[in-house]
């Protein structure tokens, strides 16, 4: 399991957050999404075997969000 906290630019909608939340909870193998809309970030769990943090990337671009930064690391079990 990868644990990773996207940096985006400042949210201008509160209606972004279940936009971007519905779409990456689709995603397979996507455990866990929550966006901070006052931090721009978001945090999520994703299971590496299906899914990566590029793809969620272009995701996010194709919704029209822009990531600045990334962190990912795996999830110590």
């Amino acid at each position: 399991m990868i644990k990773a906290v996207f940096q985006l630019e400042p949210f201008t909608c509160p209606s972004c957050i279940s936009k971007i939340e519905s779409s990456l909870s689709k995603k397979a193998g996507v455990e866990s999404v929550k966006v901070y809309f006052n931090l721009g970030k978001i945090k999520m769990q994703f299971d590496e075997g299906k899914t990566s943090a590029g793809s969620i990337k272009e995701t996010l671009n194709r919704l029209g969000y822009m990531v600045l930064s990334s962190k990912v690391s795996k999830v110590k079990e």
